[in-house]
């Protein structure tokens, strides 16, 4: 991609948009925290609508900062199926659906309902892009922002065609230990799921319960391995730790994650170490949101401004170049560029993948923290707070 970047439409929906579009055979799907779908193409043409459900008002939930929520999760594509997949919050009595919708009309084929028995409801947040593996699609959970009343991380699996029942692995054995960041579930080659915990229960003396953790499950939900930092409980004890990124994975050999207050980590995909068994673990930045990955790179959604870092074979980082502050958004790569916005100011930019330069960039409109771009040959598609931007490049 080469050329000015310019925005040739900007769509006004009926909701916030937190969930990153997704572009499959000439239909740009977008979602809102209203609780709708719309279908749109190439030109910014609206293909069809559908309204899944009627969102969440702020006061029917003991905390959280979105209002209403509705659809916050990314939805995923199944070529097997044809259908888009979706989690959706609904209000009255609070609660979350997934749903299937077909691709090109946007009809409901089914919805189940994925609170499954243990934490409540309305404390529950559904903010982790949806994955698929073994037949499944998987829905990760968190807590509302404030981490208020009974919930629990959570991985839900419903099979692709909606049938049976779902299945589910928590890794804290009372509550807590949320998996809330936005990249959600991370696939290997094998099909196997990593995902991160957050803060938990379980404070210094007592006994390790899977939380402040890096968790390796098979396409059936099944625990097959853990990483942990030393100092697992006590991040615990102080809200800090692992949880704000998703697991990125270079090649079929390393697995890297940084946390909210520590180091960034190399694991060994398929031995992850168990507590203390990392890798390697330098002090690079405070990453919050997905990363991306091209090679042997990594560029880190930082809090104070993208970095690019190598891993070289033997698990080592090295920061090859630091963006301006603020451009912290989650990265994606694409077109000789790497793209990232600054959500404080509501513009994308196009950094050159070589030194981390600005070498476009260009106003979309004010977006959430977490807000990721997405890429579909010469356009770049921005979710906002009011709707989505189709951005070309020339």
């Amino acid at each position: 991609m080469s050329g000015a970047l310019k925005v040739i439409k900007t769509v006004k929906l009926d909701g916030a948009v937190y969930a990153s579009p997704i572009a499959v055979d000439g239909v740009m799907v977008v979602a809102t925290e209203n609780d709708s779908v719309y279908g749109f193409d190439a030109r910014g043409n609206q293909l069809w609508h559908v309204s899944v459900s009627t969102p969440s008002p702020a006061y029917e939930r003991p905390c959280g900062n979105i209002d209403p929520l509705g659809i916050t999760g990314t939805p995923v594509y199944s070529a097997q199926t044809g259908e888009v997949y979706l989690a959706a919050e609904h209000g009255r009595t609070v609660g979350h659906d997934l749903i299937a919708l077909d691709l090109h009309t946007g009809k409901v084929r089914w919805r189940k309902d994925i609170d499954l028995p243990g934490p409540t409801p309305a404390a529950m947040q559904q903010r982790g892009a949806l994955a698929i593996s073994g037949g499944r699609v998987w829905v990760s959970f968190g807590a509302e922002f404030g981490d208020c009343s009974n919930y629990k991380g959570r991985v839900v699996g419903v099979r692709l065609d909606g049938t049976g029942d779902p299945v589910m692995f928590d890794p804290s054995t009372r509550r807590q230990g949320g998996i809330w960041n936005p990249a959600g579930p991370t696939v290997d080659a094998a099909g196997h799921l990593y995902v991160v915990s957050a803060n938990g229960s379980s404070f210094p003396g007592a006994a390790y319960d899977h939380t402040n953790s890096v968790l390796e499950l098979s396409s059936s939900g099944k625990l097959l391995d853990s990483f942990a930092p030393t100092d697992w409980a006590q991040n615990n004890e102080g809200d800090v730790g692992l949880g704000s990124q998703g697991v990125a994975l270079v090649g079929t050999k390393w697995a890297l994650l940084g946390g909210k207050s520590g180091p960034v980590y190399v694991l060994r995909q398929g031995h992850l170490g168990g507590i203390g068994g990392q890798v390697s673990a330098t002090d690079v930045c405070l990453p919050y949101g997905g990363a991306a990955v091209d090679g042997s790179v990594v560029y880190l959604p930082c809090t104070d401004g993208l970095r690019a870092v190598r891993v070289d074979s033997a698990g080592h980082l090295h920061v090859l170049w630091h963006a301006s502050g603020q451009i912290a958004g989650s990265p994606v790569v694409g077109g000789g560029r790497v793209w990232a916005l600054d959500q404080s100011g509501g513009v994308l930019h196009a950094l050159d993948p070589a030194t981390g330069q600005t070498l476009q960039q260009v106003s979309v409109g004010e977006t959430s923290r977490f807000a990721t771009p997405a890429i579909y040959g010469s356009l770049v598609l921005v979710p906002t707070l009011t709707g989505m931007a189709y951005v070309r490049t020339s």
